[in-house]
């Protein structure tokens, strides 16, 4: 295109009524709407799909012309997603299947198991046993000590010598006879001691040698060193019977027990495979009798009973009798009822009574796993009972002294125990069976608060409510039998939290029971009782009474600051109150609770306080705040949080802390005050400084006050609305700059400033606008999207292509000249580096339609209040001579760009370039003038010149240009189609 060619940009007067009008004619009414099949309810299924499409012939055999009566489009018309789905959607028809690909894939791994963990039982005896798994991370982690312990074994040092000898020859009788004989020999050897001890071990050195004893366990069995395996086993059950360390004891109990099960598990394989091998038909079935087993396996099994047998001490010889107890179903399937009976009695020899108790707590584990029959736990029951003054006796005592350990703490080591053999014989747990324990406790005079707390434990909490007085009764009368009186009362807050005592017995049961928590001097103690009746408190009581308690534990917790030892009891306390309050004004209400968040003067954990009670906040509150206490007591949380951002924060802590705090602002409303409310949010600008996304939340609340005040004026601003409108501007221009983000200062600019000119406030909205311009210039090249960088020329477009409808009415200032915001918005794109220049000149024709509109007699749209160019200027030549001088600097511009694409690789973007300019001419400049008429004859042979144009686009441009023609006043539209339909 030569550059001589001279062109001026006149843009043609337009009469938007009319053409609105024109349009609307041109549409054609229709029944129904293509899509809607596609996005209407399916809801018939496909027998009736089926029955409209055969029916189709006789319903609409009707003439064309005839009109038919609206029917349900679903029901007529065919859908092509339906049809294909059974007339369902596909999650829909996934949601059908039996099972999902995941859950397909456990079952299909499921099915590879061994057949003895495939079984699926719901029986109390399965669900018990995997409780104990649960249990035991629990003992390990209360049960510890920073006593030195000491261990006793031969194989942490290098471990026996497996001496080699001689093989027997002769008959295999006597190869058999002189094996065993050997094994015989290792085990003597054991016995006469070769055993080392040692000691001085901290608790995790004594740890890490029971599980170096359990994998030389495993490598002597993998080796073929069966007897090994039994000496191993044999050394570990006789640390079972060492209480040097007594607070030890329950956490010993449980790394011994795992070696000794594994010890059981491997004989039983053993067993097993043995009598597989032997056995004509294969595998036993899961279920088998000791009538399938091959005698040699019964031969191995007996002699394995018979090794253990031979132990000499008491404690091993039981351990590892029991850790193998299982195997005895290869020798019968009806005794086992009797050995653990028989081995029940045997513990009545063992003289500790904590090995006894732990000891019967292994024998009813393991033997709830082999039969079904309980009469062994309720003898073990029994037994503990009838010996419970053993607890007491003097030899304990003394050994108690010795090892400093006072008969409260020692008592407490029972629990774990006692605890699993109580709820195992209290099963189903009745409330007949409760009775019966209570009877039977009565009648051997057992009043002792370690067997209450294990039925308080081990029965179904609503027994226990609903006879909770009584129960404060029995705990009263334990009051001097040694056993922590803190730890019963503990245990019945947790009852009667479980489930609701007797109404009437509400007051009298927490008056008594807090009578004695408000009296115990140890403060961990009292913070252990109070963190569960608080939850009683808050759950059937007011907040009087929640206050009250509240008081009382900051008056025992605050001397010699104990709350930094009890942090996690208050945070649980924090998350009670919150779970058990439906509005979290009352927390607020109440004169203590701000005072027992200051308990926590660690920055971490009050800051994990705060954002706790700032997400039940958010969570729960659903009406309008107003409430200056608790808007006073919410604020002071949110600044904490606030003030725990530092240059270290992630950016999603800040995150989660700054939707906190917004749910917070969105949440206060003083209704029509609005002084009051914008009051508030300066307040809150000031205490929030550190977070944008805080700042974006106020600007938008006060663009919305300002909005909510226009309404309630209906446009018509008196002088106290127009000064508080005002006021509103000038916070959200001050507010902004404190914004790092560049766009988000860019979109806030922009809306204040449609605010404020909504508003009929001119000079704030033409500040908001420059400010806009102002930061084109610093806009980053790039924008992260999904973490990845981005050109921000998109964003930056589409910002501009709304800035520029919003200049289209925005009145000219008196001081600055003709069209001053819009020269600076083409001074901006002029200036900036785009990444693709289509980008700019997707601008620029943008510009074209904002200038060919302000140059009409009558603007498209408006503010009410506010007079626009057009009525300003009333189409002063001067005023319309500028807009035409900045559109012709536009176009040229444009025309710049058109030659820089001449060439083979750009050729497809002047194409389309060119169809775009010759569009904008054909819509918005007067073709009546010789250079339009003549460039758009131009930009079409150009946009053809290389067959790179966009068919479509053409054929819409012919047709806008044929409806054009048909308009009065459309003689240059027909010229011009006459001229590009002639051939080139």
């Amino acid at each position: 295109m030569s550059k001589s060619i001279p062109f001026q940009w006149t843009p043609r007067k337009r009469d938007f009524v009319l053409e609105k009008r024109f349009l609307r004619s041109q549409r054609d009414d229709v029944m129904d709407h293509p899509l809607r099949p596609l996005i209407g309810p399916v809801t018939e299924s496909k027998s009736i799909s089926r029955k409209v499409s055969s029916a189709g012939s006789s319903t609409n055999s009707s003439t064309p012309g005839t009109p038919q009566p609206r029917r349900n489009v679903t029901a007529v018309l065919a859908d092509p997603l339906g049809a294909a789905l059974d007339g369902t959607d596909p999650l829909s028809q996934f949601a059908k299947e039996e099972l999902d690909p995941l859950s397909k894939i456990a079952v299909e791994e499921a099915n590879w198991e061994q057949p003895e963990r495939r079984k699926i039982s719901d029986s109390f005896e399965d669900d018990v046993l995997q409780e104990w798994s649960a249990r035991k991370a629990a003992i390990l982690t209360r049960f510890t000590t920073s006593e030195r312990l000491s261990i006793m074994t031969s194989f942490l040092s290098g471990g026996d010598k497996v001496v080699a000898r001689p093989q027997a020859v002769g008959p295999p009788q006597n190869a058999v006879i002189e094996k065993v004989k050997n094994r015989l020999e290792q085990l003597d050897e054991f016995e006469e001691g070769s055993v080392k001890e040692e000691g001085d071990l901290t608790q995790g050195e004594y740890v890490a040698r029971i599980e170096q004893l359990n994998s030389e366990l495993k490598q002597a069995w993998n080796t073929d060193q069966r007897v090994k395996a039994l000496k191993i086993a044999i050394q570990c059950s006789k640390l079972l019977a060492d209480t040097n360390v007594t607070q030890f004891y329950p956490s010993k109990f449980v790394l011994i027990t795992d070696i000794l099960d594994i010890f059981g598990q491997l004989v039983h394989d053993r067993l097993r495979s043995k009598a597989e091998g032997n056995r004509v038909r294969g595998k036993l079935p899961v279920d088998f009798t000791p009538d399938m087993v091959p005698e040699a396996a019964k031969e191995t099994c007996r002699n394995w009973f018979f090794k253990i047998a031979s132990i000499r001490e008491l404690v091993p010889r039981f351990y590892v009798e029991i850790a193998i107890l299982r195997s005895y179903s290869f020798l019968t399937s009806s005794e086992f009822t009797q050995a653990l009976l028989r081995l029940t009695r045997m513990i009545r020899g063992i003289g500790d009574p904590l090995v006894a108790a732990y000891a019967r707590c292994y024998l009813c584990r393991v033997g709830l796993s082999i039969t079904r029959d309980r009469s062994f736990i309720h003898e073990n029951l029994y037994d503990f009972l009838a010996a419970h003054k053993q607890l007491y006796s003097r030899s304990v005592r003394a050994e108690l002294l010795r090892q400093k350990v006072d008969l409260g703490s020692y008592l407490t080591l029972y629990t774990p125990a006692l605890d699993w053999i109580l709820q195992l014989a209290a099963h189903p747990g009745t409330e007949q069976q409760l009775l019966d324990v209570l009877t039977i406790c009565k009648n051997l005079n057992v009043k002792s608060g370690l067997v209450l707390n294990s039925v308080m434990v081990g029965f179904k909490a609503v027994y226990i409510a609903a006879r909770a007085t009584h129960f404060v009764d029995l705990i009263t009368a334990c009051d001097d039998d040694g056993f922590p009186q803190y730890i019963l009362f503990r245990t019945l807050g947790l009852c009667v939290v479980a489930a609701e005592p007797p109404r009437e017995q509400h007051h009298a049961l927490l008056n008594v029971v807090w009578k004695v928590v408000s009296r115990l001097s140890d403060v961990g103690h009292y913070a252990a009782c109070a963190e569960v009746w608080i939850e009683f408190a808050a759950k059937y009581f007011g907040k009087n009474e929640v206050n009250a308690i509240l008081h009382d534990m900051i008056r025992h917790l605050t001397p010699n600051r104990a709350y930094e030892q009890h942090y996690p009891q208050l945070q649980s306390v924090v998350s009670i109150l919150l779970r058990n309050t439906q509005d979290p004004e009352i927390l607020f209400g109440m004169d203590k609770f701000l005072t027992f968040i200051d308990m926590f003067q660690k920055e971490v954990v009050k800051v994990e306080v705060c954002k706790l009670i700032m997400e039940a906040y958010c969570r729960q509150k659903q009406d309008a705040v107003r409430d200056p206490v608790v808007i006073n007591g919410v604020m002071f949380l949110c600044r904490v949080l606030h003030d725990s951002v530092n240059a270290m924060t992630v950016d999603d802590e800040k995150r989660q802390i700054a939707q906190l705090i917004c749910g917070f602002l969105k949440s206060v409303d003083f209704g029509r005050d609005f002084e009051q409310q914008l009051g508030f949010y300066v307040d809150a600008r000031a205490a929030f400084t550190n977070l944008d996304y805080i700042h974006l939340q106020l600007v938008q609340s006060v663009n919305r006050l300002a909005v909510e005040t226009r309404k309630i004026v209906g446009g018509h601003h008196t002088r106290k609305t127009a000064s508080f409108v005002r006021a509103c501007a000038a916070y959200c221009f001050i507010s902004v700059p404190s914004i790092s983000s560049v766009i988000f200062r860019l979109q806030l600019y922009l809306l204040s400033g449609q605010v404020a000119l909504s508003n009929q406030c001119l000079g704030q909205a033409d500040a908001c606008f420059k400010a806009a311009l102002n930061l084109i210039p610093d806009f980053p090249k790039t924008i992260e999207v999904d973490g990845k960088p981005k050109s921000s020329d998109f964003f930056l477009a589409t910002y501009l292509s709304n800035f520029m409808s919003t200049l289209l009415i925005v009145p000219d200032p008196p001081e600055q000249g003709v069209l001053f915001l819009t020269r600076g918005l083409l001074n901006c794109i002029k200036n900036r580096q785009w990444d693709a220049a289509f980008s700019k000149t997707n601008l620029y024709l943008q510009v074209l339609c904002l200038l060919a509109a302000s140059a009409q007699e009558s603007y498209p749209y408006h503010i009410e209040k506010v007079d626009s160019n057009d009525a300003l200027y009333g189409s002063d030549p001067k005023f319309i001579a500028e807009v035409n001088r900045l559109g012709g600097v536009v176009v040229e511009e444009i025309f710049t760009q058109l030659r820089a694409f001449d060439d083979t690789t750009t050729h497809d973007k002047q194409a389309s370039l060119s169809l775009e300019l010759l569009n904008r001419l054909v819509s918005l400049a007067d073709l009546s003038q010789p250079s339009s008429f003549k460039y758009a004859g131009k930009l079409w042979d150009l946009c053809h010149r290389h067959g790179k144009q966009d068919s479509k686009v053409v054929e819409r441009t012919v047709w806008y240009l044929q409806q054009r023609a048909a308009l009065p006043g459309g003689e240059k539209c027909k010229e011009l189609l006459a001229r590009i339909q002639q051939p080139s």
